[in-house]
C-alpha cells in the first residue's frame, strides 16, 4: 500500500522540499466505477498475483519492465530474533549468514563468486537482513538468459532448506559476525541497553536484539543454529517474491518446480508474536556518556496496538493521521526559525515500534537552553494541536500535498522500479499491509481526501495526542565537566508542568497563490543545435546563458535540472574561506523575496519542486527538480535563490547558534576524531581545506559578509550552462527557458577557479589515533599523487579498485575473518590539476591492525606483480555493463553524465562508447595502474585505537 506518510525536512532542505500538490489527471481507461463503500474490504489488486501452493508458502508475482532485463527475487521468512532460545540469541542472524556459506547446490564461496560473475555485486545488489521478526533474503538477477533465472530460483529454494551448516563453516563465519558485532559497538549500543528495555516496556523485544550476544556468538553448539533452522525455516512461515521482466505463468511454474517439495514439521512451534505491555506510570531516564554527540530530548507516550487495517474506512482513517501529522511537523520547523529557537531540531507524530504496535512522540535535539525549552515547546505545541486544531488553510494545502504526491506515483506506474514493488509485498506478508494498487489507491484519494472536514482532522489529532497520560521521557546527553544533566524525576515534572501551560490558537495566516507576483522580462534563444547521436538540444540565450536540454520518456513525471559554472570559494581569500564555505546553506536558510523557507511550502504546496543554490570549492550550482507540469514553478525558484535571496537576521542567529551548539559535542565520538585527524594529516591542516567546525569558527561569520559572499558568486548568471533531463516537450519548455534563464543576469564576475595550491602531504606518514572506550579500530590508507586525467585512465582506476575490493573482501573476510565490511574507493580528477586519490577503510579488532594491513598490502603488491585476475575483471566489467543498461534508462544517470562532460571538458558523446572501453579493459591494464598509483613510498596510514 503506497499510503503516504510526508514528514518535515531539516532547515537546510527546506528549499529542496516537493511541494506537493493536487493534480488534474484522471485515471483513464476504466469506465464508470462502482461507488465507493467505507466498508468495502481493500482487495488485492490487478498488478500482482498473490497465491499459495500446499505447504502454506505464499507467493507474490508481478512482470514489471522497469528496469529492463531484470528480475528482483526476494525470499522472507517470518522468523526473526525474537523466536530464539536462550542459547541461539544471535543465531537468527547467524543463519542469514550461514546462507552465503554453502548449500546443497554451491559450496561456501562459490555463490557469492557465480553471482558476481553475473553482474550480481555483493552488499550493493545480493543483501539480507535479519529483525525482530523477521529474515528477508534479496536477489535481484539479469534476465537474459534463461539458465540464470533458473539458477536464480535454485538459489532461493537453498537458501529456504538446502544450507549446509557444516562445523568448519560456522566456526569460520563466528569471526566475520563477531566483527560485526564490533562494529556496532559504541556509544549507540550503551545507550540502547539502557533505554531499549524501558521503550519497549519491558517485551521480549528487549531482549532479543538481532545481533545477539558476544559469548554466545563464540561459543553456541552446531545444533543450536540447526535447530532454528529446522523449527523456522518452514514453508507456511516463507513467502517469495518475483517481480521483474518475466512472464508470471513461467514464474508461477518455477515456484512451483522449486518450492512445492519443502515440508513442514509434523509438530510445527507455534509461531508467536511478543507483546508490549502497557505503561503503568510515567518514567524518567537520563543516559550520560562522553560520546554523545548531541543533547536530546525525547517523549514517549503509551504504546498502543496497531492494526494494519482492511477496509476502506481504514484506508481513510491513515489518510487524515497523513493530513495531522505533516501539518505538526510544518509547526514544530517553524519553531527552530525563531531567533532564540526552544530546540535546534524537533518533530512529534505517531511511530510505529514493532510490527503491530504504535506511539505517539515528540522529541528533540537541545539547543542552549537545554532541557526545560525544549520540553515546553514540544508539550505546548502538541497541546496547541490538541485543544485547537489546524486551521482550514493549513489543511486544504495538507489535502494538496498529498494528492499531488498520489497523482505523481499514478503517473509513474508503469515506470516504477521493481524493487519497490517487491518491498511492498513483503510488507503485505509480514505486516498484512494491503495492496490494491496505485490505479486504485489513487482513486481513493482523489475521492476521499476532498471530502474530509476540518473538523474530522482536528478530532483525529485530539485524540492522537494523548492528554495528562503516563509517559516515558528520555534524556540523552554528553558526559563532561561543565555539562550538568537533568534528574529522571525532572523530566516528568517537566513534562507534567508544560502540560498545564495555557496556549492560544494558531493564527490564520493567507499565502500568496504564486510565487512571484511580477515575471521578469523575457531574454530569447538566440542559437540552437540538436546532436541527434545522444537525443540532446542545445540552446544559447540572448544573456549567454548555455541551455542542454535531453528530454526522455524513462519516467512520465519527472524532470531533473542542473546549472554549472566555475568559480566557487577557490576565489576567497583565506579569511573568507569558512564563510564561503557555509554561504549557500545560509543562505538557504533564509527564503526568497519576502518567504521564508516555511512560507515558501505554503505558497508552492501542491507543486512537486526543489531548488538549491550553492557556492561549492571550483565552481556554482543550481540543482533543482520538479514535475512535468511544475517545470515553471522549479524555474521561478531557481531564478529567485539567484536574484533574490532573503535575508533575515533572526533565522540567521538561529543557524548560526544551532550549528555552534552542533559543533560544541561533534568531536565527542572517537570517528569524528578519526575522521578529522586523517583530513588534517593529509592536507597538512591548510586552512583551505575544511574540516570539523569548532565552536569559535562561527565567531568568523557575519550575516552581511556571508550575503556579500553568496551575491558575488550567483547574482550573475554570466557563463552559466544548465542541463534538464527529463519528462518535458521542447517546444513546449523554450519559452519558459526565455522567461527564467534567458533573463538572469549576467554581470561581469570572474568565471575560472583558481588552483588554491592545496597538495597532498609527500612520504610516508603514519598516524594513531586513541579515542573511544570500545575495542574497536579502524585503518585508513590514503594514497595520492599527481597523475594524468583521461575517461579511459579514470576506467582503469575504477576497475583495480573494484578488483581489489573482491580480493579484500574474500581474503579479509571469508578466508581470515578479521573483518566484516570495509573497502576502498578512488578517484582520477582533472581539477584543479590532474591528480588521482585512493582510501582504503578497514574496520577491525585493535589486535588485527597489524595482520589487517599486512594482507591489504600483500593484494595490492599481488596485482603489481601479476596483474589482476581475469575472472575477478569480467565479475567488474559484468557488475558495470548491468549498470550502464539500467542508467541508460533514467533520467539521473544522464545527468550525472551531461555535468560530468561539462566538469571534464571532454564528448558528451562518449556515454555511447563506455561497454567499448569496458571490454577493452585488461588484467594488464589494472597491473599497470597498480604500479602507478600505489607508490609504496608515498602514503598516509592513520589507525584509530581505543583510548590506552
Amino acid at each position: 500500500m503506497k499510503l503516504i506518510k510526508l514528514q518535515v525536512l531539516s532547515g537546510a532542505l527546506l528549499l529542496s522540499f516537493s511541494f506537493l500538490a493536487q493534480g488534474q489527471g484522471q485515471v483513464g481507461g476504466q469506465g464508470k466505477e462502482a461507488p465507493l463503500k467505507l466498508s468495502d474490504v481493500l482487495p488485492i489488486g490487478p498488478q500482482v498475483k498473490v497465491g499459495k501452493l500446499a505447504n502454506g508458502l505464499t507467493y507474490y508475482v508481478q512482470k514489471n519492465a522497469r528496469p529492463e532485463k531484470k528480475l528482483e527475487l526476494r525470499l522472507v521468512v517470518k522468523a526473526g530474533s525474537i523466536l530464539e532460545d536462550d542459547d541461539q540469541q544471535g543465531l537468527a542472524h547467524f543463519t542469514e549468514h550461514m546462507a552465503f556459506n554453502g548449500s546443497t547446490n554451491f559450496k561456501r564461496n562459490e555463490l557469492v563468486s557465480y553471482l558476481q560473475s553475473i553482474g550480481v555485486k555483493f552488499g550493493a545488489d545480493l543483501n539480507a537482513y535479519t529483525s525482530f521478526d523477521e529474515t528477508v533474503y534479496i536477489l535481484p538477477i539479469p534476465t537474459d538468459k534463461k539458465e540464470i533465472v533458473e539458477q536464480g530460483f535454485q538459489v532461493l529454494e537453498d537458501w529456504a532448506h538446502g544450507l549446509s551448516f557444516n562445523d568448519a563453516d560456522i566456526d569460520s563465519e563466528r569471526g566475520i559476525v563477531l566483527e560485526e558485532l564490533r562494529m556496532g559497538k559504541g556509544v549507540d549500543d550503551r545507550m540502547n541497553k539502557v533505554v531499549l528495555p524501558k521503550v519497549l516496556n519491558g517485551s521480549r523485544y528487549a531482549q532479543r536484539m538481532p545481533i545477539g550476544k558476544e559469548d554466545i556468538i563464540k561459543n553456541f553448539k552446531y545444533d543450536a543454529i540447526k535447530r532454528f533452522y529446522r523449527d523456522w525455516y518452514r514453508p507456511d512461515l516463507m513467502a517469495v517474491v518475483v517481480v521483474g521482466d518475466i512472464e508470471p505463468e513461467a514464474a508461477q511454474k518455477l515456484i512451483e518446480q522449486h518450492f512445492s517439495k519443502l515440508k513442514n514439521p509434523a509438530h510445527p512451534r507455534p509461531r508467536e508474536y511478543a507483546k508490549i505491555p502497557e505503561r503503568q506510570e510515567s518514567e524518567g531516564i537520563v543516559f550520560t556518556d562522553k560520546e554523545v554527540s548531541n543533547n536530546s530530548v525525547y517523549i514517549r507516550y503509551p504504546i498502543q496496538p496497531w492494526p494494519a487495517g482492511e477496509t476502506l474506512a481504514d484506508y481513510r482513517q491513515k489518510l487524515i493521521e497523513s493530513l495531522y501529522s505533516f501539518i505538526l511537523s510544518q509547526r514544530m520547523y517553524e519553531l527552530t526559525q525563531q531567533a532564540n529557537p526552544p530546540f535546534l531540531q524537533g518533530g512529534s507524530g505517531m511511530n510505529k515500534i514493532v510490527r503491530g504496535y504504535r506511539s505517539f512522540g515528540a522529541g528533540a535535539v537541545l539547543g542552549k537552553g537545554g532541557v526545560t525549552p525544549a520540553i515546553n515547546a514540544l508539550v505546548e505545541e502538541d497541546e496547541r494541536a490538541r485543544q485547537y486544531g489546524f486551521t482550514a488553510s493549513e489543511v486544504e494545502r495538507a489535502k494538496k500535498g498529498i494528492l499531488r504526491t498520489y497523482e505523481n506515483l499514478y503517473n509513474e506506474r508503469d515506470k516504477s522500479d521493481s524493487s519497490g514493488y517487491a518491498a511492498e509485498y513483503i510488507r503485505h506478508f509480514l505486516e498484512d499491509e494491503t495492496i490494491p494498487g496505485i490505479a486504485a489507491e489513487y482513486r481513493y484519494a482523489r475521492e476521499l481526501i476532498p471530502e474530509i472536514s476540518l473538523s474530522e482532522v482536528n478530532a483525529a489529532v485530539k485524540v492522537a495526542i494523548p492528554d495528562n497520560q503516563s509517559k516515558l521521557v528520555i534524556y540523552t546527553g554528553v558526559d563532561k565537566p561543565g555539562v550538568a544533566a537533568p534528574k529522571a524525576a525532572d523530566l516528568v515534572a517537566i513534562a507534567n508542568a508544560a502540560e498545564k501551560i495555557s496556549v492560544k490558537a494558531q493564527e490564520e495566516k493567507v499565502y500568496a497563490n504564486q510565487l512571484m507576483p511580477v515575471l521578469p522580462k523575457p531574454g530569447t534563444i538566440v542559437k540552437q543545435t540538436v546532436n541527434a547521436k545522444i537525443g540532446t538540444t542545445e540552446l544559447v540565450l540572448s544573456n549567454g546563458v548555455k541551455v542542454v536540454l535531453k528530454p526522455t520518456d524513462f519516467n512520465n513525471d519527472q524532470v531533473m535540472m542542473a546549472g554549472l559554472r566555475y568559480g566557487g570559494w577557490s576565489l576567497f581569500d583565506d579569511k573568507d574561506v569558512f564563510a564561503a564555505h557555509y554561504a549557500s546553506s545560509i543562505v538557504g536558510q533564509m527564503g526568497i523575496l519576502n518567504y521564508t523557507p516555511n512560507d515558501v511550502v505554503k505558497v508552492l504546496a501542491g507543486k512537486s519542486v526543489s531548488s538549491q543554490a550553492s557556492v561549492n570549492s571550483l565552481n556554482e550550482s543550481v540543482s533543482g527538480g520538479s514535475g512535468s507540469d511544475d517545470i515553471e514553478s522549479m524555474l521561478q525558484l531557481a531564478y529567485l535563490q539567484m536574484t533574490q535571496p532573503r535575508k533575515d537576521a533572526a533565522i540567521y542567529s538561529a543557524y548560526v547558534d544551532r550549528q555552534r551548539e552542533l559543533a560544541q559535542n561533534n568531536m565527542a565520538r572517537p570517528e569524528s576524531v578519526f575522521y578529522d585527524t586523517i583530513t588534517a594529516t593529509i592536507y597538512n591542516n591548510s586552512p583551505r581545506v575544511l574540516r570539523a567546525a569548532k565552536p569559535a569558527d562561527f565567531d568568523q561569520l557575519a550575516l552581511d559578509r556571508v550575503m556579500e559572499i553568496y551575491k558575488s558568486r550567483l547574482s550573475s548568471a554570466r557563463d552559466f550552462t544548465f542541463f534538464i533531463v527529463g519528462s518535458f516537450d521542447v517546444e513546449k519548455i523554450k519559452p519558459l527557458i526565455a522567461t527564467y534563464l534567458a533573463s538572469l543576469p549576467t554581470g561581469e564576475v570572474p568565471v575560472a577557479f583558481k588552483d588554491e595550491g592545496v597538495r597532498p602531504v609527500r612520504g610516508v606518514v603514519k598516524k594513531e589515533v586513541r579515542a573511544g572506550a570500545d575495542p574497536k579500530s579502524t585503518i585508513s590508507l590514503s594514497f595520492t599523487g599527481d597523475a594524468k586525467y583521461s575517461r579511459e585512465e579514470r576506467l582503469r582506476l575504477q576497475a583495480l579498485i573494484e578488483v581489489l575490493n573482491i580480493k579484500l573482501i574474500e581474503v579479509l573476510r571469508e578466508k581470515m575473518g578479521v573483518i566484516y565490511s570495509g573497502g576502498m574507493n578512488g578517484s582520477l580528477n582533472r581539477l584543479p590539476y590532474g591528480n588521482y586519490s585512493i582510501s582504503a577503510n578497514l574496520p577491525c579488532a585493535p589486535e588485527n591492525v597489524d595482520k589487517v594491513i599486512a594482507a591489504t598490502f600483500a593484494e595490492i603488491e599481488k596485482i603489481k606483480q601479476d596483474g589482476a585476475d581475469e575472472a575477478d575483471l569480467n565479475k567488474v566489467k559484468s557488475s558495470w555493463l548491468k549498470g550502464y543498461q539500467k542508467g541508460m534508462r533514467e533520467n539521473g544517470y544522464w545527468m550525472a553524465s551531461l555535468q560530468n562532460a561539462f566538469f571534464n571538458n571532454s564528448n558528451p558523446e562518449d556515454i555511447l562508447k563506455y561497454e567499448e572501453r569496458v571490454q577493452a579493459l585488461k588484467p594488464s591494464d589494472l597491473k599497470a595502474a597498480a604500479k602507478l598509483y600505489f607508490d609504496m613510498n608515498n602514503y598516509v596510514q592513520v589507525v584509530l585505537y581505543p583510548e590506552k
